[in-house]
């Protein structure tokens, strides 16, 4: 195995987790839609205790997704997570918080009350998909960061990199195309969340309101992420040369690389595909159930063909917009050959795990939540 190739393949794993996260967002998808699902105490718990099933995934993939970043690609860890820190803590908060408002909000002596938990759910729900979006979106956009390896020669501050500004991460909020991008995820999450309620909670009031909210959050995800991916395609992108390692404008970068890995399109569009066929089908067929599973599968395809458009083809992934030549690539912010070629062994027991998820997915759901489960079970 070439250092290129580790490189290339570390990279596709970095995005598989990344597509996986967003799929497994239907969790704060749905609690987003918490009050608008359940119009009683009762209808708030059964979706609460759907959710309330899949959270722990959520949160794993998310720091599986970071660690991963950290072993194969640590200048972008160091630089993202380092210095935009500000937007990560906020981002992490918002999860923390999911996890105490699951966990409290019918304990005794709960002096909040249930409803302010559920608020929190609620604002996990928004923020959570929103801010992540908006991080993912830097990835197209640019970030206000500098980079000087040379720096780790300085005995009293051996920093490599470092924020330009003192917003540390939270001026990604005021580029507007991050923003659209952010509230496509936002919306998105809420998509997934409702195909997941449909399969798995039984209660006709909750489906039927579920499929009315469906076309409401549909609608304006294809409007923004549309919006979002022609005006990437457009645009100037951020390329480097293999040979020297030199930044440069590329005009409609990312047009090229779609051409240019025709097979990563066809990914794309198989992706696209699923997803719409999962809402035109729950639409016009009021038995369906399934829609999750052709819209997830959809949503992990699409998604791993944006952040390879992203990283492939030499581009740079994370692109600096206050010196160019600090932008990361997969080539210049990478772990070493020994690292990435350890950790490729260790990659081969992802089959395992996925197979463990699958099983335990499975065991889970054995049974769909109802309202007897809920009046006779331990239930959040």
């Amino acid at each position: 195995m070439t250092y290129t190739f580790l490189q290339h393949y570390w990279w596709l794993l970095v995005s598989v987790l990344g597509a996986l996260l967003v799929f497994l967002m239907f969790v704060q998808g749905a609690n987003s839609l918490l009050f608008s699902l359940g119009h009683t105490p009762e209808e708030r718990r059964l979706v609460i205790n759907s959710t309330g099933r899949k959270w722990e995934f959520t949160f794993t993939t998310l720091v599986t997704f970071g660690g991963a970043f950290f072993a194969s690609f640590p200048l972008f860890y160091s630089t993202s997570f380092g210095g935009a820190y500000w937007l990560w803590m906020i981002i992490l908060f918002t999860f923390v918080l999911q996890a105490v408002s699951y966990e409290f909000q019918n304990k005794l002596g709960n002096l909040l009350g249930p409803r302010t938990f559920q608020c929190f759910l609620v604002i996990n729900g928004i923020l959570g998909p929103l801010l992540l979006g908006g991080a993912v979106a830097t990835f197209f956009n640019g970030s206000n960061f500098l980079v000087n390896k040379m720096n780790i020669t300085d005995t009293l501050q051996p920093v490599i990199s470092r924020w330009a500004n003192a917003s540390n991460g939270l001026d990604a909020l005021l580029d507007p195309w991050n923003l659209v991008f952010g509230l496509s995820v936002m919306f998105l999450a809420r998509v997934l969340g409702l195909f997941y309620i449909i399969n798995n909670v039984a209660d006709g009031a909750i489906n039927t309101r579920a499929r009315r909210h469906l076309i409401y959050n549909v609608v304006p995800f294809l409007v923004l992420f549309l919006s979002f991916l022609v005006r990437t395609l457009l645009k100037d992108g951020f390329a480097y040369n293999p040979e020297t390692g030199t930044i440069f404008m590329e005009p409609m970068k990312y047009l090229h690389n779609m051409t240019v890995m025709w097979y990563v399109s066809l990914v794309f569009l198989t992706g696209v595909v699923l997803l719409l066929f999962a809402v035109v089908r729950t639409m016009m067929k009021p038995d369906y159930l399934r829609g999750i599973w052709p819209a997830g599968i959809g949503v992990v395809l699409t998604v791993i063909a944006l952040l390879l458009f992203a990283g492939w083809n030499n581009t740079a992934y994370y692109p600096s917009t206050a010196d160019l030549q600090s932008s990361l690539t997969i080539v210049n912010s990478c772990s070493s050959k020994f690292t990435l070629s350890a950790m490729s062994v260790v990659s081969l027991l992802i089959p395992f795990v996925l197979a463990y998820i699958f099983y335990a997915w499975r065991a889970i759901d054995s049974k769909k939540i109802d309202r007897e489960e809920i009046e006779n079970d331990e239930a959040y």
